[in-house]
């Protein structure tokens, strides 16, 4: 099945997966959404991501983490930039995208994948991909 948006795709499986309580969804694999997932790791978003072959793209299994309440951690997450309507930031505006929910927003910058607050140090900017909080 052809997707429009397949980050898009990826970020509406993880909302889902959230809101039903799952406990891991799949996505199919990409070189950016293995930088997306990185990122929710690193920021503890997400418990692990783990990676199959599958004999064409791969697959990436996404654990989602949830607090002791049974809530998730993920509140919201949105794509920004997309193929209708691409987003950009210079460096001056990185450090202050995403401060609105307390979240982060995800950059495509030249020199990689990276947080809104990783590229206002490096003084980089870049395209917007999403918001996390």
């Amino acid at each position: 099945m052809s997707v429009t948006d397949p980050i898009a795709d990826m970020l509406t499986r993880i909302r889902n997966g959230a809101k039903a309580k799952r406990r891991a969804v799949d996505i199919p694999a990409s070189k950016l959404k293995r930088e997306i997932a990185r990122i929710l790791l690193e920021r503890s978003y997400i418990k692990h991501y783990e990676e199959f072959a599958d004999g064409k793209q791969g697959i990436i299994r996404v654990f989602l983490r949830y607090n002791k309440d049974d809530k998730s951690v993920i509140s919201g997450i949105d794509r920004i930039s997309r193929p209708g309507l691409r987003r950009y930031i210079n460096s001056s505006e990185a450090p202050y995208m995403g401060r609105r929910k307390h979240g982060m927003t995800i950059i495509s910058t030249s020199s990689g994948v990276m947080t809104n607050i990783d590229a206002g140090r490096r003084r980089l900017g870049g395209e917007l991909i999403c918001r996390v909080w």
